[in-house]
C-alpha cells in the first residue's frame, strides 16, 4: 500500500498515512484538527528488477542457452509429489 503525505492548511504540520487507493483520504489534523491537503513527497524509490533493466546488460551477449521450462515444470512437480 503506498504511503501518502498530508500537510495541514492550518497549522503546517506533516502527517504521513498508508492507505489503500480506495480508502478515503484523512479530513482532519490530529494537531490542530484544521483540515488537511495532500503533499507530494520527494521521496520516491522505483525498483527495476531483471533482464534488461542493469547498467551491464547490453555489455553480455543473448546466446545465453535457454532453458527447457516444461522440464522444468515436470521436475518440479515430480519433487512436490514425492
Amino acid at each position: 500500500m503506498p504511503v501518502y503525505e498530508y500537510k495541514c492548511t492550518a497549522c503546517g504540520a506533516r502527517e504521513e498515512h498508508i492507505l489503500r487507493f480506495s480508502d478515503p483520504p484523512p479530513a482532519t489534523c490530529a494537531v490542530c484538527g484544521g483540515s488537511l491537503k495532500r503533499a507530494w513527497s520527494g521521496r520516491v524509490h522505483v525498483s527495476l528488477e531483471g533482464w534488461g533493466f542493469s547498467k551491464t546488460d547490453s555489455l553480455v551477449s543473448d546466446d545465453r542457452p535457454r532453458k527447457d521450462f516444461k522440464k522444468l515444470k515436470e521436475r518440479a512437480e515430480q519433487i512436490r509429489d514425492e
